[in-house]
Protein backbone atom coordinates (compact mmCIF):
# COMPACT_ATOMS: atom_id res chain seq x y z
CA UNK A 1 0.00 0.00 0.00
CA UNK A 2 1.38 3.72 -0.73
CA UNK A 3 -0.01 6.44 1.22
CA UNK A 4 0.41 9.74 -0.90
CA UNK A 5 1.33 12.69 0.92
CA UNK A 6 1.17 16.85 0.44
CA UNK A 7 4.42 18.17 -0.32
CA UNK A 8 4.01 19.66 3.21
CA UNK A 9 4.20 16.51 4.52
CA UNK A 10 0.60 16.10 5.55
CA UNK A 11 -1.11 12.21 4.75
CA UNK A 12 -3.63 12.53 2.30
CA UNK A 13 -4.80 9.43 3.17
CA UNK A 14 -5.18 7.56 6.58
CA UNK A 15 -3.24 3.71 6.69
CA UNK A 16 -5.04 1.18 6.91
CA UNK A 17 -4.20 -2.32 8.71
CA UNK A 18 -2.12 -4.56 7.10
CA UNK A 19 -0.27 -7.78 7.68
CA UNK A 20 2.44 -8.15 10.36
CA UNK A 21 5.97 -7.83 9.01
CA UNK A 22 4.74 -6.53 5.62
CA UNK A 23 6.47 -3.93 3.39
CA UNK A 24 4.49 -0.77 3.10
CA UNK A 25 5.22 2.61 0.92
CA UNK A 26 4.84 6.10 2.14
CA UNK A 27 5.32 9.22 -0.56
CA UNK A 28 6.44 12.08 1.80
CA UNK A 29 6.97 14.58 -0.69
CA UNK A 30 9.82 16.58 -1.80
CA UNK A 31 12.44 17.14 0.98
CA UNK A 32 15.40 19.77 1.20
CA UNK A 33 18.10 17.96 2.33
CA UNK A 34 20.80 19.06 4.62
CA UNK A 35 23.20 20.47 2.09
CA UNK A 36 20.48 22.51 0.46
CA UNK A 37 19.30 20.19 -2.67
CA UNK A 38 15.88 19.29 -3.12
CA UNK A 39 14.93 15.66 -3.60
CA UNK A 40 12.04 14.97 -5.41
CA UNK A 41 8.92 12.67 -4.61
CA UNK A 42 10.69 10.71 -1.93
CA UNK A 43 9.39 7.28 -0.73
CA UNK A 44 9.94 5.44 1.86
CA UNK A 45 9.49 1.66 2.80
CA UNK A 46 8.56 0.32 6.28
CA UNK A 47 7.22 -2.79 8.46
CA UNK A 48 4.86 -2.58 11.48
CA UNK A 49 3.74 -4.96 14.34
CA UNK A 50 0.99 -4.37 16.38
CA UNK A 51 -1.49 -2.07 16.22
CA UNK A 52 -1.26 1.99 16.96
CA UNK A 53 -3.66 2.28 19.93
CA UNK A 54 -6.12 5.62 20.12
CA UNK A 55 -3.85 8.21 21.07
CA UNK A 56 -0.69 7.20 19.10
CA UNK A 57 1.10 6.76 22.50
CA UNK A 58 2.54 2.90 21.99
CA UNK A 59 4.23 3.72 18.99
CA UNK A 60 7.75 2.27 18.58
CA UNK A 61 10.48 3.01 16.13
CA UNK A 62 13.63 0.40 15.63
CA UNK A 63 16.21 1.81 13.11
CA UNK A 64 18.24 -1.06 11.21
CA UNK A 65 22.12 -0.97 10.80
CA UNK A 66 23.74 -0.32 7.67
CA UNK A 67 22.96 -3.05 5.60
CA UNK A 68 19.59 -4.16 7.08
CA UNK A 69 15.86 -3.80 6.17
CA UNK A 70 12.53 -3.29 7.46
CA UNK A 71 12.02 -6.92 8.64
CA UNK A 72 12.81 -6.80 12.36
CA UNK A 73 10.98 -9.63 13.44
CA UNK A 74 8.82 -12.13 11.96
CA UNK A 75 5.32 -11.56 11.38
CA UNK A 76 2.30 -12.90 9.67
CA UNK A 77 4.71 -14.11 7.32
CA UNK A 78 6.70 -16.00 9.60
CA UNK A 79 10.01 -15.17 7.40
CA UNK A 80 12.04 -14.73 10.63
CA UNK A 81 13.48 -11.19 11.31
CA UNK A 82 16.90 -10.35 12.16
CA UNK A 83 16.30 -8.70 15.67
CA UNK A 84 13.98 -11.34 17.04
CA UNK A 85 15.38 -11.63 20.68
CA UNK A 86 14.32 -7.47 20.61
CA UNK A 87 11.08 -7.67 19.35
CA UNK A 88 7.96 -9.49 18.81
CA UNK A 89 5.23 -11.34 20.95
CA UNK A 90 6.58 -11.36 24.60
CA UNK A 91 10.30 -9.92 23.58
CA UNK A 92 11.57 -6.83 25.44
CA UNK A 93 9.80 -4.40 22.73
CA UNK A 94 6.21 -7.05 22.65
CA UNK A 95 4.51 -6.25 19.94
CA UNK A 96 1.29 -7.54 21.32
CA UNK A 97 1.54 -4.42 23.80
CA UNK A 98 3.56 -1.85 21.27
CA UNK A 99 2.98 -0.46 17.88
CA UNK A 100 6.75 -1.38 16.35
CA UNK A 101 7.66 0.39 12.87
CA UNK A 102 10.51 0.07 11.13
CA UNK A 103 11.99 2.46 8.04
CA UNK A 104 13.96 1.34 5.14
CA UNK A 105 16.90 4.28 5.23
CA UNK A 106 16.80 6.77 2.75
CA UNK A 107 19.37 6.15 0.07
CA UNK A 108 18.93 2.09 0.69
CA UNK A 109 17.28 -0.61 -1.67
CA UNK A 110 14.70 -1.98 -0.08
CA UNK A 111 12.16 -0.15 -1.29
CA UNK A 112 12.96 3.66 -0.36
CA UNK A 113 14.29 5.96 -2.62
CA UNK A 114 17.67 5.69 -3.21
CA UNK A 115 20.26 5.13 -5.92
CA UNK A 116 18.74 2.45 -7.89
CA UNK A 117 14.71 3.72 -7.58
CA UNK A 118 13.53 6.23 -10.92
CA UNK A 119 14.35 10.04 -10.96
CA UNK A 120 11.99 12.75 -12.11
CA UNK A 121 12.88 11.33 -15.75
CA UNK A 122 12.25 7.57 -15.33
CA UNK A 123 16.08 6.49 -15.35
CA UNK A 124 17.62 5.32 -12.17
CA UNK A 125 18.90 8.10 -9.88
CA UNK A 126 23.14 6.20 -10.35
CA UNK A 127 25.34 8.94 -9.83
CA UNK A 128 22.99 11.77 -9.78
CA UNK A 129 21.78 10.68 -6.11
CA UNK A 130 22.21 13.41 -3.72
CA UNK A 131 24.31 13.12 -0.33
CA UNK A 132 21.93 12.64 2.30
CA UNK A 133 22.92 13.05 6.04
CA UNK A 134 21.10 11.08 8.90
CA UNK A 135 19.73 14.60 9.52
CA UNK A 136 17.74 14.04 6.50
CA UNK A 137 16.99 10.62 7.10
CA UNK A 138 15.55 11.99 10.56
CA UNK A 139 13.57 14.26 8.59
CA UNK A 140 11.80 12.30 6.09
CA UNK A 141 10.88 9.30 8.68
CA UNK A 142 9.22 12.34 10.45
CA UNK A 143 7.23 12.67 7.61
CA UNK A 144 6.42 9.24 7.85
CA UNK A 145 5.23 9.38 11.47
CA UNK A 146 3.00 12.04 10.45
CA UNK A 147 1.62 9.96 7.50
CA UNK A 148 0.83 7.10 10.27
CA UNK A 149 -0.35 9.87 13.16
CA UNK A 150 2.36 9.31 15.18
CA UNK A 151 3.16 12.60 16.89
CA UNK A 152 5.72 11.29 19.35
CA UNK A 153 7.81 7.57 19.58
CA UNK A 154 7.16 5.97 23.33
CA UNK A 155 10.59 4.74 22.37
CA UNK A 156 13.51 4.71 19.61
CA UNK A 157 16.10 1.94 19.47
CA UNK A 158 19.28 0.85 17.72
CA UNK A 159 22.61 -0.13 17.18
CA UNK A 160 25.65 0.70 15.01
CA UNK A 161 23.84 3.00 12.41
CA UNK A 162 20.62 2.48 13.55
CA UNK A 163 22.14 3.86 17.06
CA UNK A 164 23.12 6.81 15.20
CA UNK A 165 19.75 7.24 13.67
CA UNK A 166 17.81 6.88 17.14
CA UNK A 167 20.00 9.78 18.80
CA UNK A 168 20.07 11.89 16.05
CA UNK A 169 15.66 11.74 16.18
CA UNK A 170 16.45 12.28 19.82
CA UNK A 171 18.35 15.14 19.04
CA UNK A 172 16.30 16.77 16.18
CA UNK A 173 13.09 16.14 17.36
CA UNK A 174 13.41 16.33 21.17
CA UNK A 175 9.76 16.80 21.77
CA UNK A 176 8.87 13.37 19.47
CA UNK A 177 11.40 10.73 21.29
CA UNK A 178 10.00 9.95 24.77
CA UNK A 179 12.96 6.94 25.43
CA UNK A 180 16.09 6.45 23.30
CA UNK A 181 18.11 3.36 23.14
CA UNK A 182 21.70 3.91 21.37
CA UNK A 183 23.02 0.74 21.26
CA UNK A 184 27.29 0.40 19.75
CA UNK A 185 27.53 4.07 18.48
CA UNK A 186 29.34 7.48 19.33
CA UNK A 187 28.12 10.76 18.95
CA UNK A 188 29.79 11.07 15.89
CA UNK A 189 32.04 9.43 13.38
CA UNK A 190 36.23 9.19 14.09
CA UNK A 191 38.26 9.61 11.78
CA UNK A 192 39.54 5.69 11.87
CA UNK A 193 35.12 4.87 11.13
CA UNK A 194 35.80 7.17 8.34
CA UNK A 195 38.73 5.81 7.28
CA UNK A 196 37.59 2.08 7.30
CA UNK A 197 34.21 3.78 5.75
CA UNK A 198 36.29 5.54 2.89
CA UNK A 199 38.37 2.53 2.10
CA UNK A 200 34.97 0.29 1.23
CA UNK A 201 33.41 3.32 -0.77
CA UNK A 202 36.51 2.97 -2.52
CA UNK A 203 36.79 -0.88 -3.34
CA UNK A 204 33.26 0.19 -5.05
CA UNK A 205 34.55 2.66 -7.01
CA UNK A 206 37.44 1.28 -8.64
CA UNK A 207 35.43 -1.91 -9.58
CA UNK A 208 35.62 -1.86 -13.42
CA UNK A 209 31.67 -2.10 -13.59
CA UNK A 210 30.89 0.92 -11.18
CA UNK A 211 31.12 3.28 -14.23
CA UNK A 212 31.01 6.31 -12.29
CA UNK A 213 27.77 4.68 -10.59
CA UNK A 214 25.55 4.32 -13.70
CA UNK A 215 25.97 0.88 -14.19
CA UNK A 216 22.20 0.01 -14.36
CA UNK A 217 21.22 -2.13 -17.12
CA UNK A 218 24.55 -3.41 -17.47
CA UNK A 219 27.21 -5.85 -15.42
CA UNK A 220 27.12 -4.44 -11.87
CA UNK A 221 29.84 -4.11 -9.56
CA UNK A 222 30.01 -7.22 -7.82
CA UNK A 223 33.75 -7.82 -7.00
CA UNK A 224 33.75 -4.20 -5.03
CA UNK A 225 30.45 -4.36 -3.08
CA UNK A 226 32.00 -7.91 -2.27
CA UNK A 227 35.54 -6.64 -1.35
CA UNK A 228 33.64 -3.55 0.70
CA UNK A 229 31.99 -6.18 2.84
CA UNK A 230 35.25 -8.22 3.54
CA UNK A 231 36.65 -5.04 4.94
CA UNK A 232 33.82 -4.35 6.77
CA UNK A 233 32.66 -7.60 8.34
CA UNK A 234 36.56 -7.65 9.57
CA UNK A 235 35.74 -4.69 11.85
CA UNK A 236 32.55 -6.45 12.72
CA UNK A 237 33.97 -9.33 14.68
CA UNK A 238 36.85 -9.41 17.03
CA UNK A 239 40.36 -10.58 16.37
CA UNK A 240 39.82 -13.15 19.11
CA UNK A 241 36.52 -14.27 17.31
CA UNK A 242 38.42 -14.62 14.28
CA UNK A 243 41.14 -16.72 15.86
CA UNK A 244 39.29 -18.42 18.36
CA UNK A 245 36.79 -19.51 15.09
CA UNK A 246 39.35 -20.26 12.48
CA UNK A 247 43.10 -19.78 13.13
CA UNK A 248 45.55 -20.66 10.51
CA UNK A 249 43.54 -23.54 9.05
CA UNK A 250 42.92 -24.00 5.77
CA UNK A 251 39.45 -24.23 3.91
CA UNK A 252 39.02 -28.13 3.95
CA UNK A 253 41.41 -29.57 0.99
CA UNK A 254 42.68 -26.34 0.01
CA UNK A 255 46.22 -25.90 1.04
CA UNK A 256 47.90 -22.24 0.67
CA UNK A 257 51.67 -23.34 1.87
CA UNK A 258 51.38 -25.91 -1.39
CA UNK A 259 50.51 -23.60 -4.16
CA UNK A 260 52.92 -23.41 -7.05
CA UNK A 261 52.31 -19.83 -7.59
CA UNK A 262 50.53 -16.77 -5.69
CA UNK A 263 47.80 -16.93 -8.31
CA UNK A 264 47.13 -20.11 -7.50
CA UNK A 265 47.20 -21.10 -4.00
CA UNK A 266 44.67 -22.14 -1.58
CA UNK A 267 42.20 -20.62 1.48
CA UNK A 268 42.78 -19.87 5.20
CA UNK A 269 39.33 -20.70 6.80
CA UNK A 270 39.16 -17.21 7.47
CA UNK A 271 39.83 -16.01 3.87
CA UNK A 272 36.71 -18.57 3.03
CA UNK A 273 34.26 -16.91 5.47
CA UNK A 274 35.03 -13.74 3.98
CA UNK A 275 34.28 -14.42 0.84
CA UNK A 276 31.13 -15.85 1.73
CA UNK A 277 30.41 -13.08 3.63
CA UNK A 278 30.90 -10.97 0.20
CA UNK A 279 28.84 -13.03 -1.84
CA UNK A 280 26.18 -13.18 0.49
CA UNK A 281 25.67 -9.60 0.41
CA UNK A 282 26.15 -8.96 -3.52
CA UNK A 283 23.02 -11.43 -4.06
CA UNK A 284 20.90 -8.60 -1.49
CA UNK A 285 22.32 -5.06 -1.91
CA UNK A 286 22.71 -2.35 -4.39
CA UNK A 287 26.50 -1.06 -4.50
CA UNK A 288 25.29 2.73 -5.14
CA UNK A 289 22.92 2.24 -2.00
CA UNK A 290 25.79 0.89 -0.34
CA UNK A 291 27.89 4.22 -0.45
CA UNK A 292 24.80 6.03 0.15
CA UNK A 293 24.05 4.86 3.52
CA UNK A 294 27.90 4.28 4.38
CA UNK A 295 28.66 8.05 3.86
CA UNK A 296 25.19 8.81 5.37
CA UNK A 297 27.33 6.99 8.44
CA UNK A 298 30.57 9.22 8.04
CA UNK A 299 28.70 12.18 7.93
CA UNK A 300 27.42 11.56 11.77
CA UNK A 301 27.97 14.07 14.19
CA UNK A 302 25.31 15.40 15.91
CA UNK A 303 27.14 18.52 16.89
CA UNK A 304 27.68 19.57 13.63
CA UNK A 305 26.14 23.46 13.66
CA UNK A 306 24.96 22.37 17.76
CA UNK A 307 28.32 23.31 19.23
CA UNK A 308 29.83 21.21 21.79
CA UNK A 309 28.97 17.82 22.74
CA UNK A 310 26.49 18.96 25.85
CA UNK A 311 25.34 21.70 23.95
CA UNK A 312 24.07 19.61 20.71
CA UNK A 313 22.72 17.04 23.62
CA UNK A 314 20.88 19.49 26.11
CA UNK A 315 17.89 20.03 23.73
CA UNK A 316 17.22 16.07 23.98
CA UNK A 317 14.52 15.23 26.51
CA UNK A 318 14.04 11.44 25.79
CA UNK A 319 14.98 8.72 28.85
CA UNK A 320 18.46 7.38 27.35
CA UNK A 321 19.42 3.92 27.34
CA UNK A 322 23.24 3.69 26.15
CA UNK A 323 25.14 0.78 25.65
CA UNK A 324 28.18 -0.96 23.96
CA UNK A 325 30.00 -4.74 23.17
CA UNK A 326 32.75 -4.67 25.50
CA UNK A 327 34.97 -6.14 22.32
CA UNK A 328 34.08 -3.72 20.20
CA UNK A 329 36.70 -2.45 17.88
CA UNK A 330 34.54 -0.77 15.35
CA UNK A 331 32.50 2.12 18.04
CA UNK A 332 34.33 1.58 21.35
CA UNK A 333 33.10 1.36 24.88
CA UNK A 334 34.56 4.78 25.14
CA UNK A 335 32.68 6.31 22.52
CA UNK A 336 29.84 5.32 23.86
CA UNK A 337 30.74 6.33 27.81
CA UNK A 338 31.15 9.74 26.42
CA UNK A 339 28.42 10.08 25.46
CA UNK A 340 26.42 8.54 28.09
CA UNK A 341 28.02 10.84 29.85
CA UNK A 342 27.38 14.02 27.76
CA UNK A 343 23.85 13.40 27.76
CA UNK A 344 21.63 14.92 30.44
CA UNK A 345 21.31 13.04 33.44
CA UNK A 346 24.42 11.05 32.57
CA UNK A 347 22.73 7.77 32.12
CA UNK A 348 24.35 4.67 32.84
CA UNK A 349 26.41 2.82 30.61
CA UNK A 350 25.91 -0.76 29.99
CA UNK A 351 28.07 -3.21 29.04
CA UNK A 352 26.98 -6.00 26.74
CA UNK A 353 29.51 -8.99 27.32
CA UNK A 354 30.32 -10.64 23.60
CA UNK A 355 33.33 -11.92 22.52
CA UNK A 356 32.22 -11.65 19.00
CA UNK A 357 32.87 -7.87 18.60
CA UNK A 358 30.98 -5.14 17.20
CA UNK A 359 27.92 -7.92 15.63
CA UNK A 360 27.67 -8.32 19.54
CA UNK A 361 24.66 -5.82 19.78
CA UNK A 362 22.86 -8.15 17.78
CA UNK A 363 23.56 -11.60 18.66
CA UNK A 364 23.72 -10.74 22.66
CA UNK A 365 20.56 -7.79 22.92
CA UNK A 366 19.38 -10.73 24.71
CA UNK A 367 21.92 -9.08 27.64
CA UNK A 368 19.50 -5.79 27.62
CA UNK A 369 16.06 -7.48 28.37
CA UNK A 370 16.45 -6.70 32.25
CA UNK A 371 17.05 -3.09 31.17
CA UNK A 372 14.86 -2.70 28.73
CA UNK A 373 11.59 -3.98 30.37
CA UNK A 374 12.71 -2.25 33.45
CA UNK A 375 13.62 1.11 32.28
CA UNK A 376 11.62 1.61 28.84
CA UNK A 377 9.10 -1.25 28.52
CA UNK A 378 7.85 -2.11 32.00
CA UNK A 379 5.66 1.11 32.60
Amino acid sequence: MTIAVTRTGVPETKPSRNPDGTVQYVRIGDLQLESGIPLPDVVLAYETWGTLNADASNAVLIEHALTGDTHVTRGDSEEPGWWEQLAGPGAPVDTDKYFVVSINILGGCHGSTGPSTPAPDGRPWGSRFPLVTLRDTAAAEARLADALGIGSWYAVLGGSLGGARALEWAVTFPARVRRCAVISVGASSTAEQIAFAQAQTLAIRQDPHFNGGNYYGGPEPEAGLALARRIAHITYRSAAELDGRFGRNAQESEAPMEAGSLAGRGRYQVESYLDHQGSKLVRRFDANSYIAITEALMSHDVCRGRGSLGEALAPATAEFLVAAVDSDRLYFPAQSRQLAEALPGGPELHIIEAPIGHDGFLTEIGQLSGQLRETFFGH
